[in-house]
């Protein structure tokens, strides 16, 4: 996995000041995305051991309220597989003493939950997806509609978006904002 960028002390994609980690790679393609040089695999940096160290480092400071997983796609496939070794690194670092956030362009119970109705899973569920949920305290679901943006909203950029609180990896409150 690549990375584009890591913003320090970043308060505008979640509550407190937040590491932030803009992974590479989306195929959902908004349009009017804020983000578009994100959408490339292979933008930016290799995502490496020293990337997590520097992260870890960055929520040592006592002033940061948690990570922020944003992009380019996190739950894209190849980027749920990266992600979630280092989710759990952060875990066994800070227990629940840092929130993560995570921003998708997937919609929570269509593309990330196994279907209850039996049918196939979509194709962005791995083996890593419920783990990876599991570790999420919030998340920002739904694609960027351009004709639904507001810049009144908080933490999202249309109302279609969804910010969710999960439990366990399950849906547990929207958080109204």
């Amino acid at each position: 996995m690549n990375y584009s960028g890591i913003i320090g002390s970043d308060v505008a994609n979640g509550i407190g000041v937040r590491v932030s980690l803009f992974v590479s790679g989306c195929t959902h393609h908004c349009k009017g995305c804020f983000n578009p040089g994100t959408w490339d695999f292979a933008a930016g940096d290799p995502f490496t051991a020293e990337t997590e160290d520097f992260i870890l480092k960055e929520l040592w400071k006592p002033w940061v309220a948690g990570l922020t997983l944003l992009g380019g796609e996190p739950m894209e496939p190849e980027n749920q597989r990266a992600l979630v070794p280092f989710m759990r690194r952060v875990r066994a670092s800070f227990g629940t003493r840092r929130d993560i956030w995570c921003y998708t362009g997937c919609v929570l119970e269509k593309d990330l939950l196994p279907p209850a109705d039996g049918a196939a899973p979509s194709r962005w569920r791995t083996e890593v997806t419920d783990e990876m949920l599991s570790m999420v305290d919030v998340l920002v679901d739904g694609p960027f509609v351009e004709s639904l943006k507001s810049v009144a909203l908080k933490f999202r950029g249309s109302s279609n978006q969804r910010i969710i609180r999960l439990r366990n990896g399950r849906p547990d409150s929207e958080v109204a904002l």
